[in-house]
């Protein structure tokens, strides 16, 4: 069909194509670097390229989608409401790729497939031990990644999709998080036999003793912080370190008294290291828990979906 002017007219019911659908995998590439690090400089220096051509590809994606994604700051950039719905694509198109990657190496007889795992260092030898050794000895051609993190930036890694399994101690409630398992571990107060009466242990009795804590951002501190605010009780701590090992160091020289559950330090009070492990008299300490979680609505390679189960059942943190 011809308009009165000669140019040729799309047929009826006809619809222009979404720019989504057309989106180049570079220019997305770009703007999930710039949503992770914050800033167009952050996502360049990650890319490699210069800042100046991150904010041209930024400038050229907004153009073809008639909408800004960012707001620009002195700190960095914020997303929009079209940036947002922006990002949740883009994840969703990272997931696919990954299941296609893994669909395909299965067809092929390898699934040469990397996971990537992120959790609290106190969860590393039950994670070693009893989760991926024999689930190496099932699955030999897989390989995993671990990293150690506090649990703002597991959730975070989670989010973005640089973790396909995460396992946090007493996470915030976050909707981008869907837990596969959970389990009770009260916090305990840890310290040297003999510093604490037997029994549940006072919240104010382990605060006026030298304490160390996890820095902020890992649930546990978080879990202590509110405790003792509950109770206005101060919260002092004499050493502050991300290192659950100079948690653990810091009680059994008897320099004072920490917080962890009790499966970070079951190895030395079995092996009769002086070391407690008591539980607190408080209703957020003994409901506190493990969680062993994955991205909400995504579709988990078959790879991950292994992982994450055989996790679940064999780790001493999550079984009953």
């Amino acid at each position: 069909m011809a308009s009165p002017s000669g140019a040729t007219l799309p047929p009826p019911g006809w619809q222009p194509p979404d720019p989504v659908e057309f989106l180049d995998a570079k220019a997305l590439r770009h703007f999930l670097a710039v949503v992770r690090h914050g800033s167009f400089r952050g996502a360049a220096e990650h890319l490699n390229v210069a800042p100046s051509a991150v904010s041209r590809q930024m400038a050229e994606l907004e153009q073809e989608l008639g909408l800004p994604l960012f707001e620009r700051t002195a700190r960095g950039v914020t997303l929009t409401p079209a940036g947002t719905l922006l990002l949740e694509h883009g994840r969703r198109m990272g997931d696919a790729h990954g299941v296609l990657n893994a669909e395909l190496d299965r067809l092929k007889g390898g699934e040469q497939r990397r996971i990537a795992i992120a959790c609290g260092e106190g969860f590393v030898g039950d994670l070693v031990q009893n989760g991926i050794k024999p689930f190496m000895a099932i699955h030999p051609q897989l390989r995993h990644g671990l990293t150690l993190l506090g649990t703002d930036a597991i959730l975070e890694a989670i989010a973005n999709g640089e973790a396909d399994i995460g396992i946090v101690y007493n996470p915030p409630v976050d909707t981008r998080m869907r837990s596969i398992a959970i389990k009770r571990q009260p916090l305990c107060i840890v310290a040297c036999a003999g510093l604490f009466a037997p029994g549940p242990a006072d919240l104010a009795a382990c605060l006026r003793q030298p304490v160390a804590l996890l820095t902020k951002g890992h649930g546990i501190r978080q879990l202590v912080a509110r405790m003792a605010a509950d109770a206005g009780l101060a919260l002092q701590p004499v050493l502050e370190t991300p290192s659950i090992e100079a948690l653990r160091r810091f009680a059994i020289c008897g320099a004072g008294a920490s917080f962890l559950p009790h499966f970070a330090v079951a190895d030395d009070v079995a092996a009769g290291h002086a070391l407690t492990a008591q539980e607190i008299d408080h209703p957020l300490a003994r409901q506190a828990s493990a969680h062993l979680i994955v991205r909400a609505h995504r579709r988990l390679p078959a790879s991950v979906e292994q992982l994450a189960s055989h996790l679940a059942q064999h780790m001493a943190a999550f079984r009953l």
